[in-house]
């Protein structure tokens, strides 16, 4: 049916999603760009402060330590506190901390501000999935997610030309990446201020709703919540108990070692394929970022459609793992290993929407809080490992083949893992 008593369902639906996923793609937006922009630092940044492949990659990737540490203590409070103040109050604190990147003098510098970009980052993503739990019924979140999370891929398409733009910045004693470190994070610290006028905690009190689309939606989103049996988590603690919490935690690792080796790497491996220019690694490496942002919409779009959930997480996994295996191996030919990439982005960004329509489904109230904090906190972990193996192999044998091999394989793990979980409920 399409209509829900006198509220048309589609119509509301809509109006909330206008209303909301805009400007939640803009927070994203700005937080991954804050998030993946060492990548393109490194392009004079390592030069400058003599960091090895090895210090870049473990110093990129233990962003997601601070962030992990504090994931779940962090959404629990903005259940407590409210997602307007909460969200307002991690992006003010991010922002402040990247633009104190443009101050790092050596490897420990470098280590403990990406460390502390993490602890104050911690609690954005999973309070957004959450945030979307409290607005949209069950069966409409493979797209809303799809529809946010492009901001993911976005932020390169966008973010990699300008980045590289302001690399090209000198003057007033700081050097490219400096600049871009300093007006990268600007951004976060203003929006802050937008966020706690604009932002609405729950539908109860949107001022922008009538009386009746707030009953509407509020009895659409509890119609679809998770029912009180003993396969689902309403309570801290058997959130954090539930197993099916932790594996979910192990599957979205195997998709961020993917996220991350790629995001933070490209640019150097574009770098790498000849003689360019900054503009033109910009330029390039947005390319597989377009085709993952189509790829991620149509995905969770398609889900939503036909109310399947396994299939879309484990057909994109594999697809991902076979591209950047072709990476690997055609490393000799630029060209081809260029294409590998592009299908390998496609495939691990177009899974994710699906994905978290699943830990969401079986968790609720705190336990939505926690868990989803939780799987997102073990998840990111990914963050860290993805680009330490490709700085250790790096620096191993000096070619990225190794690295790619291994993000190949994680992924991988990860469509496995959904085939078994799901073949024994």
């Amino acid at each position: 049916m399409n209509e829900t008593g006198t509220v048309p369902r589609e119509a509301l639906i809509s109006k909330v999603m206008w209303r909301i996923i805009p400007f939640m793609m803009v927070l994203y937006f700005v937080a991954f760009l804050d998030r993946v922009n060492i990548g393109f630092a490194a392009l004079t940044m390592n030069a400058d402060l003599g960091f090895s492949a090895t210090v870049f990659g473990t110093g990129a990737g233990i962003f997601f330590l601070g962030y992990m540490l504090l994931e779940v203590p962090s959404n629990i409070a903005l259940e407590k506190y409210g997602a307007r103040r909460w969200i307002a109050r991690i992006m003010f604190t991010w922002g402040i901390i990247s633009c104190g990147m443009a101050f790092v003098e050596g490897p420990t510098s470098f280590y403990i501000l990406r460390f502390l970009l993490g602890a104050a980052e911690a609690g954005f993503f999973p309070g957004m999935i959450l945030y979307f739990t409290y607005w949209f019924p069950a069966r409409e979140r493979g797209r809303i997610v799809g529809a946010f999370m492009i901001a993911v891929p976005l932020s390169n398409v966008i973010g990699a030309p300008l980045s590289t733009a302001i690399m090209n910045i000198e003057g007033l004693g700081f050097a490219g990446w400096q600049w871009l470190f300093l007006l990268e994070g600007i951004p976060p610290i203003l929006l802050a201020f937008v966020v706690l006028r604009f932002l609405t905690d729950k539908p109860e009190v949107a001022t922008w709703l009538t009386a009746e689309e707030k009953a509407t939606l509020i009895r659409l989103v509890e119609e679809d919540a998770p029912s009180r049996d003993a396969g689902h988590s309403h309570t801290l603690k058997q959130a954090l108990l539930n197993p099916r919490v932790w594996l979910y935690g192990l599957i979205y690792f195997g998709m961020t070692v993917g996220i991350y080796g790629l995001g933070f790497w490209l640019p150097q491996i574009v770098n790498g394929l000849g003689d360019l220019t900054k503009m033109q690694v910009g330029l390039i490496t947005a390319i597989p970022y377009i085709g993952a942002a189509a790829a991620m919409y149509l995905c969770g779009r398609h889900s939503d459609k036909v109310n399947e959930r396994v299939w879309h997480v484990v057909a994109p996994a594999f697809l991902s793992a076979l591209g950047f295996l072709a990476a690997a191996y055609l490393d000799g030919s630029p060209l081809w290993a260029f294409a590998g990439m592009i299908v390998g982005a496609a495939g691990v960004y177009a899974g994710i929407p699906a994905f978290w329509t699943l830990p969401t489904a079986m968790l609720t109230g705190t336990a939505a809080a926690a868990g989803i904090a939780l799987v997102n906190a073990l998840g990111n972990t990914g963050g860290y490992f993805g680009p330490a193996i490709i700085g250790y192999f790096k620096d191993a044998d000096q070619s990225y083949r190794l690295g790619m091999v291994t993000m190949a394989g994680f992924i991988a793990m990860t469509g496995i893992l959904v085939l078994l979980s799901h073949r024994r409920r």
